[in-house]
């Protein structure tokens, strides 16, 4: 099984950055998808979720700013980033989960998890 994470980096508050999670090595259709993220000296934070069936899931913290979303054909899922703060600062993993997405939401116990990226939302 893989994940690989891509597409992080630095750029300046305001601006759009897209992640990419690669995956391989289980069946793709079956499982919750979502993203993690740890900010510096904080707990991870399951910011978003995704299904083959059903609507995604938001965190509070990046509700209407971020998007998720997955191609099945590639076995892709991504992450569009729109309005960066400062305080998106941190690692972000792509992660799955097959029973459902709460272990995904609570970034504990998934199944699944990449290596993390890095983002920097800095001036």
């Amino acid at each position: 099984v893989q994940l690989v994470e891509s597409g992080g980096g630095l750029v300046q508050p305001g601006q759009s950055l897209r992640l990419s999670c690669a995956t391989s090595g289980f069946s793709f259709d079956d499982y919750y998808i979502g993203w993690i993220r740890q900010a510096p000296g904080k707990e991870r934070e399951g910011i978003c979720t995704s299904s083959s069936v059903g609507s995604p899931y938001y965190a509070d913290s990046v509700k209407g700013r971020f998007t998720i979303s997955r191609d099945k054909a590639k076995k892709m899922v991504y992450l569009q980033m729109n309005d960066l703060k400062p305080e998106d600062t941190a690692v972000y993993y792509c992660a799955a989960n097959y029973y459902s997405d709460y272990a995904l939401r609570m970034a504990y116990g998934m199944d699944y998890s990449g290596k993390g990226i890095q983002v920097i939302v800095s001036s």
